[in-house]
């Protein structure tokens, strides 16, 4: 999972073990069906048809906890009118015991259960990732005849005991909606989709999103990439999103090589209305096959292509660890009681690692822009709590004062990822890294045979070097801070003073060059200022209007697209601005100056270093 926060530029698993893993009964079947074409009070129905009981009593339950979002959310909150009903249609006893949980009483007589399920995306009240709200891309929509996000955990429940049983998941839904999905389909109704699944999780595992058709296909080394989008105005399309993702894709499935058979992986992106009751929990959430996106429809295109890079990328690298790889607390997951593994470091730091290292490695960003991200994590990392030991924040990650240290597993965890490919390099000479070691676990385990969370450091050890041992339970399993500076250094990059540069349109984070006439809207250059390299350098003066960008109109209404615009501009890059200047209507055309500043950062510096460096970044 990957979570962005909104300021005012956009900036921005697990699970656990029963003891006794339950035997499959093929016979058993859990039958669940979803009604989209009946809405009420922005909720839909859900019947369930149970498996014969012989105990007298069952408790049902709707997920508190589910993988990848590391909080407790109580799915159950979301349900009303839960009713059950024996063979003859007669209403049965129920008690609800928790906001997750019903016991069902003469449960031997059970024939169904129905309940009513509320969305989560207009009733946000924080920006999506605060206390009072479910995380966006773990949450669900209902929109009659136009949207259904369909993340399942929050439709479909279990019984006690019955989470290893066969389910069969039918949604009725208009024929103008199409559902995008990794499961497969078998009913070939325009009104009906029939999905079966060996276990509880396979469901869960799989989110389905409703709407009118806008998706787009594309092959990469076998595994069919299906992207569909909903965006609310039309602004955005799969069409036009599709090729950004496919050379991120495809740059992934190279960085990775053999080391996933998935067939089918599906990117579900929703675009949030901002100015509407609308989902406001930015990033996204992985599973196995698929990952569900959510970000604010108003983003420009190349900021939004950018943002997605990041994202899915991210997401995408979870089929490595903990899909492929992983603990038995992610294996066996007890959704209303959950244990979390004590390795977030590998799930989420190793992925976040992996999601910058293969852009440097494939030629997305040079290695300047990549020192530049890993300086960024570490004065990320050291606003947070840099001795707290990285197994004991993850194993209480749900309860305070860990899940407030959450947010470094893509700070902190992904340098612990740098450096311990750094160790691999060195002692390797260059020929492996840590990607070579998570193929070799992946092979070792897979995903169907999880590791016991106290075997992993050992077995790390036993596939590379002592001194991989000594820094996990120096660094990740200690108190120890990590010196940064020393793993650099192998790879011959040092600590030096960088130039970044400066958004065009902003002195500072709180100093603009621009202001807007609240009564026409109109943007106008500040005057009386002391303009920086992009206004003089296109001759720009104070009391300008600027009213378009290479032929995009701007005013109050969009300005935030031109600020988000203006960060993905480069030096040289051919711009043409058209101004009002006293009351006279003028194009200007020239070329992108930035300003630049100083900041501490790391470059290539040690000539003596520079096979292992690139051994290490493009190896």
């Amino acid at each position: 999972m990957k979570r962005l926060i909104l300021s005012a530029i956009l900036t921005l698993s697990f699970f656990s073990y029963t003891a006794v893993a339950q035997k499959k009964a093929t016979n058993e079947e859990v039958k669940v069906t979803i009604d989209l074409n009946q809405v009420k009070n922005d909720k839909v129905m859900v019947t369930v048809t149970p498996p014969k009981f012989t105990s007298n009593e069952v408790v049902f339950h709707i997920p508190k906890t589910v993988p990848g979002t590391y909080s407790t959310d109580n799915y159950g909150k979301l349900v009303d009118d839960f009713k059950a009903f024996d063979g003859n249609g007669k209403e049965i006893k129920t008690t609800k015991t928790d906001d997750n949980s019903w016991k069902i009483t003469n449960s031997k007589s059970l024939s169904k259960i129905t309940y009513w399920v509320n969305d989560t995306y207009d009733s946000e009240k924080g920006r999506g990732f605060g206390k009072e709200d479910i995380f966006s891309p773990a949450g669900s929509n209902i929109l009659e005849g136009e949207n259904f996000m369909l993340n399942t955990h929050c439709f479909v429940g279990y019984f006690d005991a019955k989470t290893e049983i066969n389910y069969n998941l039918t949604v009725l839904h208009p024929a103008t909606l199409y559902g995008a999905t990794s499961l497969v389909d078998t009913n070939k109704s325009d009104t009906v989709d029939n999905f079966v699944a060996t276990r509880y999780f396979e469901i869960t595992d799989n989110p389905i999103m409703y709407s009118k058709p806008d998706y787009e296909t594309f092959m990469v080394d076998g595994m069919e990439i299906l992207l569909s989008v909903y965006s609310p105005s039309g602004m955005h399309s799969a069409k036009s999103i599709m090729p950004d993702l496919e050379k991120t894709m495809r740059a992934q499935k190279a960085f990775l090589g053999p080391i996933n058979n998935n067939k089918r992986y599906t990117v579900l992106l929703y675009l949030s209305d901002m100015q509407k009751s609308d989902a406001k929990g930015f990033g996204a959430l992985e599973h196995h096959t698929s990952t569900t996106v959510v970000f604010p429809e108003m983003m420009p295109a190349a900021a939004l292509a950018e943002q997605m890079k990041d994202v899915v990328s991210h997401e995408f690298f979870h089929i490595v660890t903990p899909l492929s790889i992983h603990s038995k607390e992610i294996q066996f997951f007890d959704y209303n009681n959950p244990k979390m593994s004590k390795h977030l470091w590998m799930y989420e730091g190793v992925t976040e690692y992996f999601a910058n290292l293969f852009q440097v490695n494939q030629g997305l960003i040079d290695a300047e822009e990549f020192y530049q991200r890993m300086t960024g994590k570490i004065e990320n990392a050291a606003t947070l709590n840099d001795t707290m030991p990285f197994t004991e924040m993850s194993a209480n990650v749900l309860v305070e004062p860990y899940k407030d240290q959450y947010l470094n597993v893509y700070e902190k965890g992904a340098l612990i990822g740098m450096c311990i490919d750094i160790i691999i390099r060195e002692k390797s000479n260059g020929e492996r890294g840590i990607l070579d070691l998570m193929k070799k676990l992946s092979k070792e385990y897979g995903t169907e045979r999880p590791f016991d969370d106290e075997e992993l450091f050992a077995k790390i050890t036993s596939l590379t070097y002592p001194e991989v041992g000594e820094f996990l339970n120096t660094y990740v399993a200690g108190k120890t801070p990590i010196n940064y500076d020393v793993f650099f250094a192998k790879m011959g990059v040092n600590k030096s003073k960088v130039q970044t540069p400066i958004n065009p349109f902003l002195k500072d984070q709180s100093t603009p060059y621009i202001t807007v006439n609240p009564t026409t809207k109109e943007i106008l250059v500040i005057p009386s200022t002391d303009l920086n390299d992009f206004m003089t350098n296109l001759g720009l003066k104070g009391g300008d209007v600027i009213l378009s960008i290479n032929d995009k109109k701007y005013n109050l209404d969009n300005i935030y697209d031109m600020i988000m615009e203006s960060q993905n501009w480069k030096v040289d890059d051919a711009i043409t601005v058209t101004i009002s200047r006293d009351g006279k209507e003028q194009v200007i055309k020239g070329k992108v100056k930035l300003s630049m500043e100083d900041s501490e950062g790391y470059n290539f510096t040690d000539t003596s270093k520079e096979r292992l460096n690139t051994a290490w970044l493009k190896g």
